[in-house]
């Protein structure tokens, strides 16, 4: 990933502004570096919907293992729904297989730091139209994956997400039914991630998962890519159930959107947290 000396320096792109102190007290540009160590496996991820509501911290501390803090903006937590298509799937010693290497892939999560630093995502649910990549993450990655019907229709500026869980394992209603229409970049160039410091930059630019093993047991996991293409979106309308089937009770439309084309993604191993 090649980073700008204006994205390394994120005050001089500012003309000396300052960034919140908040975006100070955390170092988010650390996790944007490729990790050392070589990826394990390779996904693409394209027509990205990053759908937002504000939401109460203590709405979701119940939900996050306690050696873990909310990573907030500004104080304000954050539950995102995130809707996308996942192809070219594949560990780095196999290539990507017919019906198992692509398909869509509905996420809800929020945002978590480790002691003040590796900012990262936690995953509530993750629902996906692939049966087998289902089984295969809830057993290799620890995530609360659930199989679903899916659909991701695209006319011009105008993108329709659906999806209907169909897993054994959910005993709550799980759908998603939300039309967004694509606005403008909001990168500065190709290739430089929107600015540090920004909503935008906080919620969209995450390279650290955690999760908790079998024995309850903090995991962290690591992605490289190049910073997404970002272009603000409109939501025309949201109908979910995905949030109250996670016990976050959200209604209505989204507080903030965002909308990607897309990127190509490395995959690192999950290793264990040292508390």
């Amino acid at each position: 990933m090649n980073i700008s000396a204006d994205i390394l320096n994120p005050e001089a792109s500012r003309g000396g502004d300052a960034l919140p102190e908040e975006a100070l007290d955390i170092d988010r540009l650390a996790p944007c570096r490729r990790p050392t160590g070589n990826a394990i496996g390779y996904q693409r991820w394209s027509e990205l919907l990053f759908s937002h509501w504000c939401v109460p911290v203590e709405l979701l501390r119940p939900l996050i293992p306690r050696e873990l803090e909310i990573d907030t903006f500004e104080g304000q937590a954050w539950l995102g729904l995130v809707p996308f298509h996942m192809s070219g799937v594949r560990p780095a010693w196999c290539p990507a297989l017919p019906f198992v290497s692509e398909f869509h892939e509905t996420n809800l999560r929020t945002y978590v730091h480790f002691k003040g630093r590796d900012p990262g995502v936690w995953f509530l649910s993750l629902d996906a139209a692939c049966r087998l990549a289902v089984e295969v993450a809830r057993w290799k990655w620890h995530l609360p994956y659930f199989n679903a019907e899916m659909n991701l229709c695209r006319d011009g500026n105008a993108v329709r997400y659906s999806s209907r869980r169909i897993d054994h394992r959910s005993s709550r209603r799980a759908d998603v039914d939300i039309t967004v229409k694509i606005g403008e970049p909001l990168n500065s160039e190709p290739g430089v991630s929107v600015q540090p410091g920004t909503l935008e930059h906080f919620l969209a630019e995450r390279y650290i998962l955690y999760a908790n093993d079998h024995r309850g047991g903090l995991l962290r996991g690591r992605v490289h890519h190049s910073p997404y293409p970002l272009r603000s979106a409109e939501i025309v309308s949201c109908r979910q159930t995905l949030a109250s089937a996670a016990e976050v009770p959200v209604s209505g439309q989204p507080d903030h959107a965002l909308f990607s084309e897309g990127v190509t993604v490395d995959i690192f191993p999950l290793r264990r947290v040292s508390l």
